[in-house]
């Protein structure tokens, strides 16, 4: 199994993972000029944006690492075209959540970080 599908079973295993934790799905691999979000859904009344990172191994630094400060500002600017595209109003509450995937432990980092306004 290549990287592109291993990442796609794993987001897959992520989705059905925080559907069973309450969270109400709405896209799965959300693109556009952008960028990419991995998954977006609502947990209560925040519209959460997800990154899903997998590592077999720690050798390249934990998952969560992998979610630096470019990778932040990108999902940022991501999520206010689909904020945009969906007609999300300015009072609509967000969050920024890391899925870490490390071997077959999965960690749920809400609130992972802020955002990052493009202003």
């Amino acid at each position: 199994m290549n990287n592109r599908q291993t990442g796609a079973q794993k987001e897959q295993q992520v989705c059905a993972y925080l559907v069973s934790k309450g969270i109400k799905m709405k896209e799965q691999n959300f693109r556009c000029r952008q960028g990419e979000i991995d998954l977006i859904g609502y947990d209560g009344e925040y519209l959460v944006f997800f990154e899903v990172k997998y590592r077999s191994s720690n050798s390249k630094g934990s998952a969560a690492e992998a979610v630096g400060f470019t990778k932040q500002k990108k999902i940022c600017r991501v999520a206010d075209y689909y904020r945009m595209l969906h007609h999300c109003t300015e009072d609509t509450p967000i969050r920024f959540d890391v899925v870490a995937v490390e071997a077959d432990r999965v960690e749920w980092i809400k609130d992972a970080f802020d955002y990052i306004s493009m202003r």
